[in-house]
């Protein structure tokens, strides 16, 4: 396949509680973006965890510190022509502001809102974390033990409760499609 180059990428940050559906949506619309030839890169936290971000702990400054390194590799990223979907809980207002700022330098950024209520975080709980989080076992927990702000103006809003992961993932690509023609 033949990938087409863009001048200039575009980050997309997908936030939200643990759970709320970030990844799965960012990986579906990744391949999408592939499928038409685009060079893409998902960036989760589970893997900046167990790559860059080796030892990154969950404090604020920690998670300051973390999504400050994120932000600085999906903007390299971007300004050398890949489309960058980030997924990260990201649950500081602030730090989303200092990541969006540090990106916008030198590539657009969007930011996604992926909402999903707590409840139904917990009940969905995919890798028994909320459980441990309640027993106290995991400190800095977003939800339970630290709070999410969530966004006030988000580019885009998707609820993966009321819809599904293909009407989610068909919002997200129409938003990319008007902005980048792509």
């Amino acid at each position: 396949m033949e990938h087409r180059c863009l001048d200039k990428g575009f980050v997309v940050w997908f936030t939200g509680l643990p759970g709320s559906g970030k990844t799965t949506l960012a990986t579906k619309v990744a391949e999408i973006l592939r499928r038409r030839g685009y060079r893409v890169e998902v960036i989760d936290g589970d893997w900046a965890r167990k790559t860059i971000s080796l030892g990154a702990g969950f404090t604020r400054e920690e998670r300051r510190i973390h999504l400050h390194r994120i932000a600085w590799v999906a903007r390299l990223l971007a300004r050398n022509g890949v489309i960058v979907l980030c997924s990260f809980v990201s649950p500081y207002r602030d730090v989303r502001r200092m990541i969006r700022n540090i990106i916008e330098e030198e590539a657009p950024f969007i930011e996604i809102y992926v909402y999903c209520p707590l409840e139904e975080c917990i009940r969905r709980d995919p890798k028994g974390l909320y459980k441990k989080a309640l027993r106290g076992e995991i400190k800095h927990f977003t939800g339970i033990s630290d709070p999410y702000e969530p966004p006030e103006n988000p580019d885009l809003v998707v609820d993966t409760v009321k819809n599904s992961v293909d009407e989610n993932v068909e919002s997200i690509i129409r938003l990319l499609e008007e902005r980048f023609h792509i």
